[in-house]
């Protein structure tokens, strides 16, 4: 009996635990975890500045670049633009008082 327990000395039983199961998981999750937070903060940047770029070669044909500005209070007026002017940056400027200027 004295070998049975030197082999048990020598070589501890190998039993499943669900604790050791547990911690493996904990440890695949944190690996791909952190793996896609990385991944997150490199690719953000880059695909930022792809996209820049591709609207500055567009034209920015979606964009409306139309700026806005601080007037009189008692002065007030209406912004036209149309699809059917015959340019892209035509705008028509139409008064309070029915004075229109720019391309209308």
């Amino acid at each position: 009996m004295s070998l049975d327990r030197d082999w048990d000395s020598i070589r501890p039983e190998r039993g499943f635990r669900a604790a050791d199961a547990g911690m493996g998981i904990l440890r695949i999750t944190l690996l791909f975890g952190s793996a896609a937070v990385a991944l997150a903060l490199i690719a953000t940047p880059f695909l930022d500045s792809q996209t820049r770029s591709l609207s500055v070669r567009d034209d920015l044909g979606g964009l409306d670049m139309t700026a806005t500005g601080s007037l009189r209070h008692r002065e007030t007026y209406t912004l036209r633009r149309s699809v059917l002017q015959p340019q892209r940056s035509s705008v028509c400027i139409i008064r309070s008082n029915g004075r229109s200027s720019g391309d209308c």
